[in-house]
């Protein structure tokens, strides 16, 4: 006879499987400080391809206003300024993904936690 307890439970246990559980596992198979730290140095080095895209648009956008004004303008307070707010925003980038990876290993492996208890469970299912 079809025990239904067991079914819903294996059901369940599918179901994370093939779902959440791919997503958490690889993510468990790391140390919590190896994996927020290569997952922060993936988004420094995104960041700072972005910035320098994007400080690259406003050069070229603004590039006949500096040419004028290159010989009256401070080049080193202007270098300066343009590295602060590189610091600024790859910093708060960097703190923005720490936060969010750290979250996010610690819900994979409460999940985890959560699917390994309900697997003996059912092995203790299976031993009576």
């Amino acid at each position: 006879m079809v025990n239904e307890e067991k079914v819903i439970l294996m059901t369940k246990l599918a179901s994370y499987e093939s779902h959440e559980g791919k997503k958490d596992i690889p993510i468990i198979n790391y140390f919590k400080g190896d994996y927020i730290g290569f997952q922060v140095l993936k988004s420094v080095i995104a960041g700072t391809l972005s910035f320098f895209a994007l400080f690259g648009v406003y050069i070229f956008y603004n590039f006949e206003e500096l040419m004028q004004d290159i010989y009256k303008m401070d080049l080193l307070q202007f270098g300066k300024s343009i590295m602060i707010f590189y610091l600024c925003s790859v910093g708060a980038y960097g703190v923005i993904s720490y936060v969010l990876y750290a979250s996010r290993y610690s819900k994979a492996k409460q999940s985890l936690r959560h699917y390994y208890s309900n697997l003996k469970k059912l092995a203790g299912m299976y031993d009576k």
